[in-house]
């Protein structure tokens, strides 16, 4: 399981990241997006060492740079002024990395942060790339593509919301977890329907809305299996293993929703860009304040 979840947290740093940051279109994520591969790099090395100083130096590395990431979520409110349900998944998306990042660095060195399991901190570095950064962020481009209703905004707020309730649970006990595995799931499902019914009908080419399609249909399958994992850690009823989730919400998760929804955003921010005159696809700016790109 070790090597599966490494390779999934490098599919995190050097794409995920760096490609969502892209999206939001803001100057100073803009100017650390591209300066992200050093700081992935050293990230990424330090899951191939032993844990200890080498390794612990170099999560540290990449620490810090989640943490200017984080430092970004304030200065941005202070200028937009906005709480918007979109604004606010973004400012989710640009604050999850830095838990990751300290996640990464307690476990490099060996240290049981607030008493976490080495295991759990390990699992928490994915999880807060893929279910914090671009859970939220994707769940802030949708609510602008949205038809106008309620949809759009409770998948923007839940998300961010779902993610915060299943941290706070990891303090908490396991029914708290599970609550907020409920709201988290209710809120990706959200996001898969408004993907499929309103983005990806209104995509430009085949490709992209194929990816939209895979992200959403993919969403359906993965929220399922984490709210059944959460509710056997609650009830003792049969679940999957941690390693078997893994293999499963994880990697689905990374390589079916993240990944593909990504991509996707990206072909129609290039798109709409080639072609100003189009407005089907809601696109981030710089320039729009309080919205999400």
């Amino acid at each position: 399981m070790t090597a599966l979840v490494d390779l999934i947290v490098m599919l995190g740093m050097f794409v995920v990241v760096p490609t969502g940051l892209a999206l939001i279109g803001d100057p100073a994520p803009e100017w650390l997006r591209r300066r992200w591969p050093v700081a992935a790099a050293a990230g990424a090395a330090s899951l191939w060492l032993p844990r200890g100083a080498a390794a612990t130096a170099l999560a540290t590395g990449y620490a810090l740079a989640t943490l200017a990431l984080a430092l970004h979520a304030p200065r941005r409110l202070a200028r937009t002024r906005s709480l918007a349900p979109d604004e606010i998944a973004v400012l989710t998306a640009l604050a999850t990395p830095a838990v990751a990042g300290t996640a990464l660095v307690a476990e490099r060195s060996g240290h049981r942060l607030f008493g976490f399991d080495l295991e759990i901190l390990s699992l928490t570095v994915p999880h807060l790339h893929f279910a914090g950064f671009a859970a939220a962020l994707v769940a802030g481009l949708v609510c602008r593509a949205a038809r106008p209703g309620r949809a759009g905004p409770l998948a923007a707020l839940s998300v961010p919301v779902g993610t915060l309730l299943v941290l706070a649970g990891y303090f908490v006990d396991d029914w708290a977890e599970l609550a907020g595995a409920v709201v988290l799931t209710g809120g990706m499902w959200l996001v898969a329907l408004i993907t499929w019914r309103d983005v990806r009908t209104a995509a430009p080419d085949r490709t992209t809305r194929a990816l939209l399609a895979v992200s959403a249909a993919v969403l359906v399958a993965t929220m399922l299996l984490a709210l059944s994992w959460a509710l056997g850690e609650a009830t003792g009823l049969p679940h999957p293993t941690l390693a078997w989730m893994a293999a499963t919400h994880g990697l689905g998760n990374a390589l079916g929703f993240a990944l593909c929804a990504l991509l996707a955003w990206r072909r129609l921010r290039d798109k709409l860009a080639s072609t100003p005159t189009s407005t089907s696809i809601p696109t981030p700016t710089s320039e729009e304040a309080g919205t999400p790109a």
